[in-house]
C-alpha cells in the first residue's frame, strides 16, 4: 500500500545540483543513459516487446500463489529466470526465487525485485480477462506485473547487449502481502544475500511513483479466553466476546497524531460457538501503521492498555467468575524507516524519470523495501508503470495503455542504480 504525495521540495532540492556541479554528473544519469545507443536499443526492445511481457504477466497471474502457499509459481517464476538467461537462478530456503545477471564489475550489486505472493486464499479462481486494453483478475497489478517487468529488463539488456557496471541479482520474494510480514525480504537481506546488497528496488504496483518512506506496522492476533456455558445456565461469568468488545470500544476511543499519520484497524474478529452459548474464546486482528517509529511505539502502548482494561472491566463486571484470560501475538512487524529525498538512489531514479517526460511522485508505503531500509541499505520502491484500480480485490484490474513506459523506468533505474 502506497500513498502519494506532492513533490515540489523534492523537486527543489534536485534542482538545486545544478548542471557546474561534480556530483551531478553522479546523480543525474537520466540525458547520458538516453544518449548511449545501447541504451536506446534496450528502450525500444522494451516497447516492441510489450506484447510478450503482457503474456508473461497473465500466464503468471493465474498460477495460485496465496499466503505460504507460493511454491507453484516461485517454480514457473525460475524457470522463466532461466529462459531469459540469468545465471544461478535457485529458490532459497525460505521460498524466494534468485537469478543473477553479471556486470563488469561485481559491486555494486542491485537486487531488483517483485514479491511472487497475493493476497488471496488458494480457491480463489484466478483466471484473468481482457476486454480492450484493460486485464482483470486477482493479482494482476500487484503484484504479476512487478514480476513481468522484470523479465523484461533482463530480455531488453541483453537483447542490446547492455553491460551494467556492477551486478544485478533480480529476485521474486514471498510473504510480501498479509501476515506473510515481509518474511521472504527479510530472510534475503539477513540471511540468502547477507552483505551482499547494495542497492534495493523493489517494483511493486501500477503507475509511477517512488516509495521512499517504509511506513511501519505492527500486527496482532488478540485472544480472550475463559470457561465458556450455557447462555441462561451459566449466565454470571465472563463473556470473551463481551471482552472483545469492550476491547474494540477502547481502541476506538484512540485519538493518534494526525501527523505523522498514524493509523489503525480492527481487520477480522471470530469466535463462539453458538448463539446460545456464551463462547469459550474470541479472538481479533489489528493492524497499526505510521511512518514514524516513535508514533508506532506510542500506539503500540495504548492498544495493550486499552486490550488490558477491556480484561479487568469485564472480569470485574461479573466479580470475578469465570475469570477471562488473554493473549496478544504479534504477528507482523514491519520496521518502518526513510531514505532522505536528496539521496543517491531517490534522486538516480528521479533523473530517468524526469528523462522519460513521466511524472516525479514521492510517496510512502509498507512494501519489500522496508526490511532493507532499516538495515540503512539504500532501498526503493517504484511502480511497474500502466493504470489499475480495485487492488486487493477480486475485480482487480490493469489497464495496459503505454504499459511499456514503466518497464522502460525500470530498465533506466537498474541500469543507474548499477554504477
Amino acid at each position: 500500500m502506497r500513498i502519494r504525495c506532492a513533490v515540489a521540495a523534492l523537486a527543489a532540492a534536485v534542482a538545486m545540483v545544478g548542471p557546474c556541479s561534480a556530483h551531478a554528473q553522479t546523480v543525474d544519469p537520466g540525458p547520458r543513459l538516453m544518449n548511449d545507443p545501447a541504451v536506446r536499443a534496450a528502450l525500444n526492445d522494451v516497447q516492441l516487446n510489450e506484447p510478450a511481457a503482457i503474456e508473461e504477466q497473465v500466464r503468471l497471474c493465474e498460477i495460485p500463489a496465496p499466503p505460504f502457499m507460493e511454491t507453484a509459481r516461485a517454480q514457473a517464476y525460475a524457470d522463466a529466470f532461466r529462459r531469459v538467461g540469468l545465471r544461478n537462478v535457485r529458490i532459497d530456503k525460505t521460498g524466494n526465487v534468485l537469478g543473477e545477471r553479471p556486470g563488469r564489475a561485481a559491486r555494486p550489486n542491485l537486487v531488483l525485485s517483485a514479491h511472487l505472493d497475493t493476497v488471496f486464499p488458494a480457491e480463489t479462481n484466478v483466471t484473468v480477462t481482457r476486454k480492450g486494453p484493460v486485464l482483470r483478475g486477482p493479482g494482476i497489478g500487484d503484484d504479476c506485473r512487478g514480476l513481468a517487468v522484470l523479465l523484461a529488463v533482463v530480455r531488453a539488456l541483453d537483447a542490446a547487449k547492455v553491460q551494467t557496471g556492477g551486478s544485478i541479482t533480480f529476485v521474486g520474494t514471498v510473504g510480501e502481502e498479509g501476515l506473510g510480514d515481509l518474511r521472504g525480504v527479510k530472510a534475503l537481506v539477513n540471511d540468502t544475500l547477507k552483505g551482499q546488497v547494495d542497492r534495493f528496488v523493489s517494483v511493486d504496483g501500477t503507475g509511477y511513483g517512488i516509495t521512499h518512506i517504509s511506513v511501519g506496522s505492527l500486527r496482532y492476533r488478540v485472544t480472550f479466553a475463559g470457561p465458556g456455558g450455557h447462555s441462561y445456565g451459566a449466565f454470571g461469568i465472563a463473556n470473551p466476546v463481551h471482552a472483545l468488545g469492550r476491547a474494540i470500544a477502547g481502541l476506538a476511543d484512540i485519538r493518534p497524531p494526525a501527523e505523522p499519520r498514524t493509523t489503525f484497524n480492527v481487520g477480522r474478529i471470530g469466535g463462539g460457538t453458538s448463539v446460545n452459548s456464551i463462547s469459550a474464546d474470541a479472538w481479533m486482528e489489528v493492524d497499526m501503521r505510521s511512518a514514524n517509529p516513535a508514533a508506532l511505539r506510542d500506539l503500540d502502548g495504548k492498544f495493550h492498555a486499552a486490550v488490558d482494561a477491556a480484561l479487568a472491566a469485564e472480569n470485574a463486571r461479573w466479580d470475578q467468575k469465570g475469570r477471562l484470560t488473554v493473549t496478544k501475538m504479534l504477528v507482523g512487524d514491519r520496521p518502518a524507516g526513510a531514505v532522505a529525498a536528496a539521496s543517491d538512489i531517490v534522486q538516480r531514479a528521479v533523473s530517468v524519470t524526469r528523462a522519460l517526460g513521466l511524472p516525479i511522485e514521492l510517496a510512502e508505503g509498507s512494501t519489500d523495501a522496508n526490511a532493507p531500509m532499516s538495515l540503512n541499505i539504500p532501498a526503493i520502491t517504484v511502480d511497474a508503470g500502466g493504470s489499475g484500480t480495485g487492488a486487493h480485490t477480486l475485480d482487480e484490474t490493469f489497464d495496459t495503455t503505454d504499459s511499456w513506459r514503466g518497464t522502460q523506468r525500470t530498465l533506466l533505474i537498474a541500469i543507474a542504480l548499477s554504477e
